[in-house]
């Protein structure tokens, strides 16, 4: 009997967006600590682009690679270690390797239960740009109840899950966005919303608590200003600076140079690359199964049409999440 084989996005080479292609690969082993999931869903994240560029080219020895990290579906089998999951339990979590029709996961690692009554398509978009925001907001920002918090760059990927998760921890909080997103970000419980097209953020506003940057648009002289002395700036987008393009290589430049200028200023300054585990993303899957965190979804492609996906992306504009369902029965794509 042959391999077994799968279409899934392969990289072959450094390669434009456009050029990406959906290919037969084989699908792949599992290890006795692992879990092969029948992926259903799945969604696009700045750290996608990186498998496409030189730098990753040649760091895997110019051998082919599955994009995509983002995941939900069922588990098909498991090694002979795992207690935890059983075949036919939803999941989802985050791999390399995503975007394809099956994914081999280490079962202690970024893979949790999917949340009940939540859709696989909701459950593919949570992993990276979820966990990016409960970092930022719990870990990095330290938000709790009553705290002024500032996020600039409010409706992304990102941003639309920080701003509900800053809302669930109790804060008021403050979200700038473009105009076409004002009505969103007020339905995702913002308390005031600045439009950065029409209002000058600089003036008036004042003595935050936090500020989450995720748009990376603005000097360290005005995030000091915009925050209260002893708050916290957290620059969010190092989770995306792996993919080298001309925007986020900008984007780190922007938040070293905050960190260099920012010292003795008396602000926190934070800038991390989100760590994927299995707790927090159980905390993030009880926040949507609660219903306080709802992901927000832009556009919706299929499996055959990942590159068209990533180029969106890639454009800056999306607003929430990009999704990708992945075969006949990825729910409501």
């Amino acid at each position: 009997m042959g391999a077994r084989v799968m279409k899934a996005a392969v990289c072959r080479r450094q390669t434009s967006l456009g050029a990406l292609t959906i290919s037969d690969a084989a699908v792949p082993a599992v290890s006795d600590d692992g879990l092969l999931v029948r992926v259903r869903a799945s969604s696009a994240n700045p750290v996608d682009l990186f498998a496409l560029t030189p730098v990753a080219h040649w760091q895997r020895g110019r051998k082919p690679a599955i994009v995509g990290t983002d995941f939900a579906g069922i588990v098909e089998s498991v090694g002979s270690q795992v207690t935890r999951y059983r075949p036919g339990d939803e999941v989802f979590g985050a791999v390399r390797g995503a975007f394809a029709e099956y994914a081999a996961v280490v079962g202690d690692r970024a893979v949790a239960r999917k949340p009940a009554g939540v859709s696989f398509e909701d459950a593919g978009t949570l992993a990276v740009a979820g966990l990016t925001a409960l970092q930022a907001v719990r870990d990095h920002g330290g938000v709790a109840g009553g705290q002024r918090v500032l996020i600039n760059g409010a409706s992304g990927g990102v941003g639309t899950f920080a701003v509900q998760i800053a809302k669930a921890f109790g804060a008021e909080v403050t979200a700038v966005c473009s105009t076409r997103n004002v009505e969103l970000a007020r339905r995702l419980g913002a308390d005031h919303v600045v439009d950065y097209t029409q209002d000058d953020l600089m003036n008036g506003a004042g003595g935050f608590d936090v500020m989450l940057d995720i748009a990376g648009s603005r000097s360290w002289s005005q995030c000091a200003s915009l925050l209260k002395r002893g708050g916290t700036f957290v620059g969010i987008g190092a989770a995306g600076v792996q993919h080298g393009r001309g925007g986020t290589g900008r984007l780190l430049r922007h938040l070293l140079d905050l960190r260099v200028r920012s010292i003795g200023g008396g602000r926190k300054v934070v800038i991390f690359i989100a760590k994927l585990n299995r707790p927090d993303l159980e905390t993030l899957g009880e926040l949507v199964e609660s219903g306080r965190v709802k992901p927000v979804i832009d556009r919706r492609y299929d499996l055959t049409h990942v590159a068209e996906a990533l180029v969106y992306l890639d454009e800056g504009h999306s607003m929430g999440k990009v999704a990708i369902g992945v075969g006949a029965e990825s729910g409501a794509l």
